[in-house]
């Protein structure tokens, strides 16, 4: 009976405080209630009065809630504010109740934004908490406007921190100065212990207190913390020193900035230290001018600076620019050997949360004289792979030729920069800032002091690092390679639209220069750019010699080489160095997954049948790379009968390579009884597949009752032309694999593109 008994008790308490507080709150509307005793403004009902009144005292009745009974407690949970709706959540599970759709309506409410289509909310609580917290940060939502938000009792910054993982700063770094400041001490050690992922959108210019605030925070979450990602997105003009400062510090380097306060978390030794140079300034050495401090906070001031000097362009063109012969024999004569590669600092990635002794001293060089006094270890110091095979040429190429002599086996990436020149027209520019660092101001490819930090500590780092539309100018290119040739604890990195250039050469050696450190953990690489001085192949052998223990590669370049395409005359092949004098293209145990996004590969069939026998690869991407466009009839057969060969391939996907219908039914004998394939993911969406060839290709599949096979993307295909044969042909196909698919309107689609034109 103790059971019923404690029921009979608590219902008791409950209706105690009902009827104190109908009692109160008949009172106070006696008047209103009698003249609409019935209507839209009647007074609410009893247990919506109780509710309410023990929502504005759980202070101190919240105990007594937490042990009401479920379906009481279940009618109460809505009138809660978010604080104690948060703090409730454990009691009403254990009560078996959800506060999921509670949640949800608080986010449609007060957030009023929809989540994205693509996103899977798992937890509305912790979504909402999240966004609550930057709104709140950011100064974009008022706690006071609703009864909800508002309570004395809780620091809405602190309440919900503990649920944030991923933090974005904007703009002009705002809300760095809030968090660092002490009276929100507790809510960045919360932050340290929950967030992973930190973010930077659309940053503008700002001034030295915001940036010694970002240097603090960034300290705290970073190297005394588990923030383990850091993306940039949309950054038109960096400002060099606040963009090396992000990087030097996402790479485990700190010092306390001119004049700040010592970290507390760093122990006796660095809060003896006396401040020295910031990161900025020793990476872009001393004899870089540094942005005055006004300029960077004068965001309109620079922006009219600009344009004024965009319109005197035209007229200082030939004054600033050179050409690629001239500048290579300026770069000899000035005494720079630029077949050099950098030297990576001799330094180890320790343990998350302890201090790493400084760097080994970088290069010296002498202000009054231009020639190098750098020593570098001998290229053999690191394991380089072993030599690879060159590609088989496609059908059609021409123009090809091999380098002959002593230097023919050279393997440094320098040398093709050089050689590429020498066979350009002599008329063909190139701009000062894609010129090799030696020629900007006489020093040495250890590139104006990059980084001697001799003063700097080593913390922990992170492991995933995402630039996106972020143009690097050449100081910077030579800020990040310099960092990733010691950045061992790195596990993934993403460029995306940075405006590389010939920097790719300085990016490949700084990543063979980190492959060659012990415990380097990079494996997945993910490069997006316009342009690429090397042809795409080219490219991908290069990465995959630099990085022997990469598991993903994903490439895209919107405008390939002009060496992509042999049929211009005297486009010829690349030197031999580069390729290697073998037959395989490309050759790496370590890899699983590789994509191509974007690019012309219809002149390198025999290349991608090679992929396509790869039995190391498990997944292999060829977006939009127009495959088909030349030999289907012979290829497609060439095709097929590799990929039934092959037993380890998992996945292909194959979007916007105008497969057709012919294309999928020739597709569908890699599923044939005498196939080897265990493909079981397949991506076929926009290949102009229309449903009668859809019809047909599930008919094949259940002929050969090969049983489900995984998931089959259908994307943006003309299945709208016959709904009822569409509709059939998903029928059968779902009782094959797991069929996705839209209701794409390919007319629409032709229609937009026409207008386009």
């Amino acid at each position: 009976m103790a059971a019923p008994e404690a029921w009979r008790a608590r219902s008791c308490w409950f209706c105690e405080v009902a009827a104190a507080t109908t009692m109160e709150a008949t009172s106070r509307e006696a008047a209103p209630a009698k003249s609409s005793a019935s209507g839209p403004n009647a007074p609410p009902a009893l247990f919506e009065l109780c509710g309410r009144a023990v929502s504005a005292h759980m202070g101190v009745l919240e105990s007594g809630v937490w042990a009401l009974p479920g379906p009481i407690l279940q009618s109460i949970l809505p009138l809660l504010n978010i604080y104690y709706l948060e703090r409730i959540e454990e009691t009403a599970l254990k009560k078996g109740l959800s506060t999921q759709a509670i949640w949800r309506r608080l986010w449609d409410e007060l957030m009023k934004t929809r989540p994205s289509s693509l996103e899977s909310v798992t937890c509305w609580r912790a979504k909402f908490m999240e966004a609550f917290f930057s709104h709140v940060l950011r100064g974009t939502i008022d706690v006071s406007s609703d009864r909800r938000l508002c309570d004395q009792r809780f620091s809405p910054l602190l309440h919900s921190s503990r649920h944030v993982r991923q933090l974005t700063i904007c703009n002009m770094l705002q809300g760095a100065t809030e968090l660092v400041a002490e009276p929100n001490r507790r809510v960045l050690e919360t932050l340290a212990s929950s967030l992973h992922t930190l973010k930077f959108r659309h940053l503008l210019f700002s001034d030295v207190a915001a940036q010694q605030s970002l240097r603090q925070l960034l300290h705290q979450l970073i190297h005394h913390g588990a923030v383990s990602q850091v993306s940039l997105y949309s950054w038109p003009v960096p400002e060099s020193a606040l963009f090396i400062l992000i990087l030097t510090m996402s790479a485990g380097f700190w010092q306390p900035g001119p004049g700040g306060p010592p970290c507390r978390l760093c122990g006796e030794a660095s809060r003896g230290r006396a401040p020295s140079r910031d990161e900025g300034s020793l990476l872009l050495g001393s004899r870089r001018p540094r942005r005055d401090a006004a300029e960077r906070c004068a965001a309109a001031l620079m922006a009219s600076r600009r344009k004024s000097e965009a319109k005197q362009m035209p007229r200082a063109a030939p004054a600033t620019r050179v050409t690629r012969r001239s500048t290579q024999e300026s770069l000899t004569a000035g005494g720079t050997d630029l077949k050099r590669e950098l030297h990576p600092p001799a330094t180890s990635h320790e343990a998350p949360g302890t201090k790493r002794s400084p760097s080994a001293p970088a290069a010296t060089s002498s202000a009054s004289s231009s020639t190098s006094s750098y020593k570098r270890a001998p290229a053999s110091s690191a394991p380089q792979p072993k030599p690879l095979k060159r590609f088989k040429r496609a059908a059609g190429k021409k123009g090809a030729r091999t380098r002959q002599g002593p230097g023919a086996e050279s393997e440094d990436l320098y040398d093709f920069v050089f050689i590429v020149a020498g066979e350009k027209e002599d008329g063909e520019e190139m701009e000062i800032g894609e010129v090799a660092c030696g020629a900007l101001d006489g020093s040495d490819p250890s590139c104006l002091g990059l980084p001697a930090l001799e003063a700097s500590q080593r913390f922990r780092s992170i492991s995933t690092l995402e630039l996106f539309t972020v143009p690097l100018s050449t100081e910077a290119a030579l800020t990040l390679c310099h960092l990733l040739s010691s950045w061992v604890s790195l596990e993934s990195l993403t460029l995306s639209y940075n405006g590389l250039g010939s920097n790719i050469f300085r990016l490949l050696d700084s990543l063979r220069a980190l492959s060659g450190q012990a415990g380097c953990r990079l494996r997945a690489l993910h490069l997006s750019d316009l342009f690429s001085p090397l042809p795409i192949l080219e490219l991908t052998r290069a990465i995959v010699r630099a990085l022997p223990l990469l598991r993903v590669l994903s490439i895209r370049v919107d405008h390939p080489s002009q060496r992509d395409n042999p049929g211009v005359p005297g486009n010829a092949g690349p030197p031999s160095h580069i390729i290697g004098d073998e037959e395989i293209p490309e050759y790496n145990l370590a890899l699983k997954r590789l994509s191509f996004h974007d690019m012309n590969l219809a002149d390198c069939q025999s290349e991608v049948l090679f992929l396509l026998q790869n039995l190391t690869l498990q997944e292999i991407t060829f977006s939009f790379c127009r495959l088909f466009e030349k030999r289907p009839a012979q290829f497609l057969p060439e095709m097929v009968a590799a990929m039934k060969g092959n037993s380890t391939l998992k996945g292909l996907r194959l979007p916007g390579n105008r497969l057709g219908n012919a294309g999928l039914l020739a597709l569908a004998d890699v599923f044939s009884e005498d196939s080897s394939s265990s493909l079981c993911q397949l991506d076929i969406s926009s290949n102009c597949i229309k449903p009668d060839g859809l019809l047909e290709f599930a008919k094949r599949l259940e002929r050969w009752g090969r049983g489900a096979f995984g998931h089959l993307r259908l994307f943006q295909n003309w299945l709208d032309q016959d709904a009822v044969t569409a509709r059939e042909a998903i029928r059968r196909l779902r009782a094959t694999c797991h069929v996705v698919s839209d209701s794409w309107d390919s007319s629409q689609a032709f229609a937009d593109y026409v207008s386009t034109m």
